[in-house]
């Protein structure tokens, strides 16, 4: 597996070289470098250190796996691939998302999820293990959302306007939500069986990943929140 030393080099001069690995490739003492892999398609990527806004833009297939925490726009406009995050992620991870996978152990910033889409047989998943910051799945289009709580589940499992104008796509909170005030553009329900059978398909790798028990988490309460279709944002983007 090839080696990069980031620590002395500016964000264009590493992806010139991350650009040039032909197999697997370790990125060493990351410090704040930008767009980290945008754009890559081909290529299993480990990170040792903390990488700056917009990792893996526009991912088209490569896999990346962060070893601490990542800043802001994580899979910014990602179309396929997956992004493992171990620590937490700043805001606005998964911006207008159209494929792929985004797991995070720790928690996420405000607007996860924002703007993100289904695309013909692309379909993005967010996977949160801890918790996560306002307007969580803001204009949400298509897709899944999936905020665990499992770090500190005394607390408040999101903040504030969560799924804001969503119109398509589903969230589940792994709690029951009695602390959590939804706007009117959702409807909001305990999940049932069949709800916990699609989450075990979308948590079955995360748990894996992450070494976690399937079975205990899905034993938790979850509320699974989908737009509402009498809302005016679902109509404005979804034909009669």
């Amino acid at each position: 597996m090839e080696s990069i030393q980031a620590k002395d080099l500016e964000h264009r001069a590493l992806n010139d070289q991350l650009r040039t690995v032909t197999g697997d490739c370790v990125i060493e003492d990351c410090c704040g470098q930008r767009f980290i892999a945008a754009g890559m398609a081909d290529k299993n990527i480990e990170i040792h250190g903390i990488p700056g806004n917009a990792l893996g833009a526009y991912l088209n297939g490569a896999s990346i796996t962060v070893m601490s925490n990542a800043q802001d726009a994580v899979g910014d406009t990602m179309n396929e691939g997956r992004i493992v995050v171990h620590g937490n992620i700043g805001d606005a991870a998964g911006y207008a998302m159209r494929g792929g996978k985004i797991y995070v152990k720790g928690n996420a910033g405000y607007r996860a999820g924002i703007h993100m889409k289904a695309y013909q047989d692309k379909y993005p998943v967010i996977v949160i293990g801890g918790k996560a910051g306002s307007f969580l799945g803001e204009y949400l289009a298509g897709g899944v959302i999936i905020v665990l709580n499992l770090i500190a589940p005394q607390e408040k499992i999101v903040g504030f306007f969560p799924c804001t104008g969503m119109h398509g796509g589903k969230v589940f909170l792994r709690s029951a939500c009695k602390d959590v005030v939804f706007p009117e553009q959702v409807v909001t329900r305990p999940a049932e069986e069949e709800d916990k059978e699609e989450l075990r398909a979308y948590l079955s790798e995360y748990c894996e990943i992450f070494d976690l028990d399937l079975e205990e988490v899905l034993s938790g309460p979850f509320t699974v929140v989908t737009p509402n279709s009498q809302n005016p944002y679902r109509q404005m983007y979804v034909p009669n």
